[in-house]
């Protein structure tokens, strides 16, 4: 079984994003919230469109934890969500604040076998070769949340981690430094 990695590179993740926008507004919309909420997949198709329909804040209960998760929505998510919305009310025969907020072909709610195909056809075609599946998404969130903030106490207790050794191995951060100091460790 290969590990699913995150998205290291950002131009990968501005590639991804690109090809969404001409593509699929819902699949762009599903990126976009996992490389942002760093929510597992499963939280993400669980949401309906009550829980960010003109919200500023969103509050789950979180699948794997059982743990109620509170986080606001940022400006890009917000504006997405926004244009979303009545494309989602035009494609479904009814809408209501109980409706889930990605649903498929069949009007029923997206599945995870569904994500994970769109987003590895995506890579496919954009030859971005890391070892990707829907957990991708929330590892490329820690990844780049820890390059900006180098705060693994924040990230720990955002992705609900018991320790912050699981979250670095987690976003692939000790392989990272391992790699680093060998390649400029020179005697």
């Amino acid at each position: 079984m290969n590990l699913v990695e995150p998205i290291k590179d950002i131009k990968d993740i501005r590639k991804l994003e690109s090809y969404f926008k001409k593509t699929s507004i819902r699949n762009r919309l599903i990126f976009i919230f996992g490389i942002n909420t760093g929510l597992r997949i499963s939280d993400i198709l669980a949401l309906n469109v009550e829980d960010v329909k003109n919200k500023d804040y969103v509050k789950i209960r979180e699948k794997k934890t059982k743990k109620i998760k509170t986080f606001p929505l940022n400006n890009k998510l917000k504006s997405l969500i926004k244009e979303y919305l009545p494309i989602r009310e035009k494609y479904s025969y009814a809408i209501s604040n109980d409706s889930p907020l990605f649903i498929g072909k069949k009007h029923k709610r997206l599945n995870r076998s569904s994500v994970y195909r769109f987003l590895n056809h995506a890579c496919n075609e954009l030859n971005i070769s890391a070892n990707i599946g829907t957990h991708t998404l929330r590892k490329s969130f820690g990844y780049h949340h820890y390059k900006q903030f180098r705060d693994i106490a924040l990230l720990q207790k955002i992705l609900n981690h018991s320790n912050p050794s699981t979250t670095l191995r987690y976003i692939g951060i000790y392989q990272d430094e391992i790699d680093f100091s060998y390649n400029n460790f020179i005697l």
